[in-house]
């Protein structure tokens, strides 16, 4: 078993924990609690590089090894960062399971070192019309983020 963390931080109060876990060639289960959002739907996307030295804008564009389109978690042709939304209540938490199998914590096209960005707005899963809807699924600012480190 493969075991990953990473802990969200930014600087408007958003923060949280977020565990990535994979046994084998299974999915990787994606496990997080978070606090400080807006309530409602936000972006939850892996992003290609583990680099925060601008805040979150230097984490880079979403996690996209194939060089596809943006789109939802379920469908065939997506970023493999691509996790969709999560749902805040409204105290402003949230607390989330994630299974896919795109995320992987080894290999070629493993996560690890990478990060992950929790957006302002819902991602429209590249199905919104909007000109950014193919590309970031125009989910808005980057509101938290962390890079992604191994756990023992």
């Amino acid at each position: 078993m493969v075991k990953a963390v990473t802990v969200l931080t930014s600087s408007n109060g958003v923060c949280g924990t977020v565990y990535f876990t994979q046994e084998g060639d299974d999915p990787t289960t994606v496990t997080g609690t978070l606090s400080g959002l807006i309530p409602g739907l936000h972006g939850f996307h892996v992003h290609a590089l583990g680099d925060t030295t601008n805040g979150c804008m230097s984490t880079g564009p979403h996690f996209n090894p194939g060089s596809k389109e943006h789109g939802a978690p379920e469908d065939e042709n997506r970023h493999a960062g691509d996790l969709g939304n999560i749902t805040v209540g409204e105290d402003g938490t949230a607390s989330f399971t994630i299974v896919d199998s795109q995320i992987p914590l080894c290999g070629p096209h493993s996560i690890i070192g990478r990060a992950v960005v929790v957006h302002a707005d819902p991602d429209d899963l590249g199905k919104g019309g909007h000109e950014l809807s193919k590309t970031t699924g125009n989910a808005g600012g980057r509101v938290a983020c962390g890079v992604i480190g191994l756990q023992g």
